[in-house]
């Protein structure tokens, strides 16, 4: 009977999210194997194996599915999928960003679901902050604060996610200087960051700007090939803070640039 009831408690967006960790770390895997692992039917399996494949994430095979490595630039993550995936990253990733907080700064934060970790610490850690945010995510989880005041610059919202992009919110924020700036990339390569929409590109660009000091808040797996559009080149960013499974040749390119990089320890316990 427990996995009838496992079946029922996993919401499809992050069962999903378990299939495309399951190849992360297998490379390969059939559907009973993926059945077995997660507690899922093998019918509901290969439902969700046809929907991750239309979406880009997979290629099929015989009796199965293998990770599919992104060969478009404009390829995008699903919003509501990518929060459930390197949450452990992303979360302590966000609980060392949140520690650069002083009270009574101001921080722009970005729309990046990274971003949103850091977020969530300075929440639980009780910061007096002025928030900046284009996410309506992080707007609605720091308004649960008595200690931050938020103020959303405004803009049109993007299909499928939860994120304001162009005017009014450009020109606002072309007016504001604040302390700091927490922003993600959809891929670091060399010394490019990019992203896959040219509006959240632009958006990147102006919150670099308006900010003193920046901090790209990137996990492991975002060193790949670059996306569409680039927003900034790491020599612009004042510290990059990245999780423990960077490898030592992108540090060692970071470094190259002249760079300062944190590595966040994960926290293996904190899984499920």
């Amino acid at each position: 009977m427990e996995p009838v009831s496992k079946r029922v408690e996993i919401i499809p967006v992050k069962r999903r999210a378990m299939i495309l960790e399951w190849f992360r770390k297998h490379s390969a895997a059939s559907i009973q194997e993926l059945s077995e692992s997660i507690g899922a039917s093998a019918s509901t399996i290969r439902r969700d194996l046809e929907y991750l494949t239309d979406a880009g994430y997979l290629e099929r095979t015989h009796g199965g599915a293998v990770l599919a490595t992104p060969t478009r630039a404009t390829f995008e993550l699903d919003s509501s999928t990518n929060a459930q995936l390197f949450t452990l990253q992303k979360r302590a990733i966000g609980r060392l960003a949140a520690t650069r907080l002083s009270s009574k700064d101001s921080v722009i934060f970005d729309s990046s679901s990274t971003v949103l970790e850091a977020a969530r610490a300075a929440v639980e850690r009780r910061v007096e902050l002025t928030a900046v945010t284009n996410s309506l995510d992080i707007a609605s989880l720091c308004r649960s604060a008595p200690t931050i005041r938020v103020i959303v610059p405004g803009g049109s919202l993007r299909v499928g996610s939860q994120t304001l992009v162009g005017d009014p919110g450009e020109t606002f924020l072309k007016t504001v200087h604040a302390d700091l700036c927490f922003v993600g990339a959809q891929a670091i390569t060399g010394n490019q960051l990019t992203d896959a929409a040219i509006e959240i590109a632009s958006m990147k660009r102006i919150m670099l700007s308006s900010a003193r000091r920046t901090i790209l808040l990137i996990d492991s797996s975002k060193f790949h090939a670059p996306a569409f559009c680039t927003f900034c080149e790491v020599q612009r960013i004042d510290e990059i803070i990245t999780d423990s499974g960077v490898t030592p040749e992108n540090l060692a390119a970071l470094a190259a640039f002249g760079v300062t990089v944190t590595v966040a320890e994960v926290d293996p316990s904190e899984a499920g």
